[in-house]
């Protein structure tokens, strides 16, 4: 019965979820400042003890070849091992620095563990993986004209807005905000407003939407096609397969009705 627990898949999901629920909650600042804040951090504790427990459970059932087979197990323990440290949290005096910071850290990290009760999962980061290698040379080529832009932008408009474009790395995050056309009318406007007029007003202006329209329009809508063509994949072999084994089905049958 005990055993049995650890290995029902939707009691572990009920239990994950109610940790990240308490996770969650335990970050609000009147629940971090309230007395009771403490038996928060004993429960969480509990959460951790119970996820140590399933995972030797789940060695001791399946045995250490066994275990490991599962990608998703390795996951878990991964996730608990780097959890461990959670246990002095309570217990230990540690000053509010980066060592907190960190053991804090350890704890969100077990909220990822809810993603392996995604359904078909493996099949998403699948397709995900083929989407990355697929959308490399679009990614690098986008970066390169974020790069390009960039200088060019920062070299002829750094004097007239330093806080977009003052120095080269501050040009490529706005250059990015461009592209993903997050101010893409803003920051021309306050450019324009800057200085310049006449045809340098209009200049920049056009200036501008060829870079939006360059990387935000066709770039970015390049990018996602690429990236979303690849992620459904799958689908699209299964549906190619299913049509040949029609064709050649009816192809049988036509042969069947000439004899």
């Amino acid at each position: 019965m005990f055993k049995r627990i650890f290995l029902r898949e939707k009691v572990m999901l009920t239990i994950v979820v109610l940790n990240a629920l308490l996770i969650y909650f335990m970050y609000f600042p009147a629940v971090h400042k309230s007395p009771a804040y403490i038996w928060l951090e004993y429960l969480d504790i509990v959460f951790l003890t119970i996820f140590l427990l399933e995972a030797i459970v789940k060695i001791s059932h399946y045995g250490w070849e066994g275990y490991f087979d599962d990608y998703w197990n390795r996951f878990d323990l991964a996730i608990v091992v780097l959890s461990l440290p959670t246990f002095l949290v309570p217990f230990v005096d540690i000053p509010n620095t980066g060592v907190i910071i960190v053991l804090r850290l350890f704890r969100l990290i077990r909220i990822a563990r809810v993603l392996r009760f995604v359904p078909n999962m493996h099949h998403i980061l699948k397709g995900l993986g083929r989407a990355v290698k697929a959308s490399v040379f679009v990614l690098f080529a986008l970066a390169f004209l974020i790069f390009i832009f960039a200088i060019i932008t920062c070299h002829f408009y750094g004097s007239m807005l330093p806080e977009r474009f003052g120095d080269p790395l501050i040009s490529i995050y706005s250059i990015f905000q461009l592209f993903t056309l997050e101010g893409w009318y803003e920051i021309p406007d306050a450019v324009a407003k800057k200085g310049g007029v006449g045809w340098m007003l209009g200049a920049t202006r056009l200036y501008f939407g060829f870079i939006v329209l360059l990387g935000g329009v066709f770039g970015m809508s390049l990018a996602n096609a690429v990236f979303v063509d690849e992620m459904t994949m799958d689908n699209n072999n299964k549906l190619e397969e299913k049509i040949d084994r029609l064709e050649a089905q009816i192809g049988e049958l036509k042969e069947m009705l000439r004899k």
